[in-house]
């Protein structure tokens, strides 16, 4: 049996789990069976907390497709809080991912933290069904290509998002696809494709961090940048290229056991 969490995020769930005595061996295989919205748990993801030399911990993030993540900006946030709500951290506090080193800080329902800073900033041109597309692109823990556009109803996101994620410019990894619309002169909607959930999700921090910072460094907008995203808002502070922060409520769902099962053996 093993216990978990549920958090939320401005929509991103995850199924959060104390690995420091690594009771997950397999995290990929795990990760495929309890994401699974008929048959496990249902989530956008497992955030696996782990220990850290020198730092409050280590937060490991798989895809419901077993892939492990660099870093997840929603899920950063719900790691914070669980880590502040069970004791192992203080309301302060610094952790690592596969990017970096990520700051946190637990205010009420809402936490705030300070993401590696944005680099590899492109602009590209890219061919889809014959149309060219002009792409943005930053690394802001994870890639991120962006697209601006006028009206975000009228965007096959799931159609034309899987394209770009998937194009060869991309390769080998891919890319998460962001389709945003400029609001005003501090916000922008978002909707985002997500490499490793393959498919749009109802909000993705690191998406938000990526399209405002491009929209800032482009002068569309200026900090704060207020993003609404298909569930709620969050909000993204530029100080400059090396320091950004998202921010946003965080909500704990639930708490669990799930009883694993053994891979089934091929006869």
């Amino acid at each position: 049996m093993i216990k978990f969490s549920k958090f939320v995020a401005t929509g991103n769930d995850f199924i959060i789990i104390d690995n420091r005595d690594r009771k997950i061996k397999k995290p990929s295989i795990f990760a495929r069976k309890v994401c699974t919205r008929k048959f496990g748990i249902g989530a956008d993801g497992v955030l696996l907390l782990e220990k850290a030399k020198g730092f409050d911990f280590k937060m490991r993030i798989f895809n419901p497709d077993g892939s492990e993540a660099e870093m997840c900006g929603n899920g950063a946030r719900c790691i914070a809080c669980y880590s502040y709500k069970n004791g192992i951290s203080r309301r302060k506090m610094r952790f690592l991912t596969i990017s970096g080193e990520i700051e946190a800080e637990v205010k009420g329902k809402k936490v705030k933290v300070k993401l590696t800073p944005p680099k590899d900033y492109r602009v590209l041109r890219i061919k889809v069904d014959r149309k060219i597309f002009k792409v943005y692109f930053v690394l802001a823990g994870v890639p991120h290509a962006v697209l601006f556009f006028e009206n975000l109803e009228k965007v096959d996101v799931r159609e034309l998002g899987r394209k770009i994620r998937y194009h060869p410019v991309f390769s080998p990894k891919g890319t998460n696809v962001n389709f945003v619309k400029i609001t005003g002169k501090n916000s922008i909607s978002i909707r985002t494709y997500e490499r490793g959930v393959e498919d749009e999700t109802l909000s993705c921090g690191t998406g938000s961090v990526a399209s405002s910072y491009i929209s800032w460094k482009n002068r569309f907008v200026s900090s704060p940048v207020r993003v609404s995203t298909r569930a709620e808002n969050l909000k993204v502070y530029i100080e400059d290229d090396k320091n950004v922060y998202l921010e946003g409520e965080v909500e704990h769902v639930y708490d669990g056991t799930f009883f694993a099962f053994p891979e089934k053996r091929k006869k």
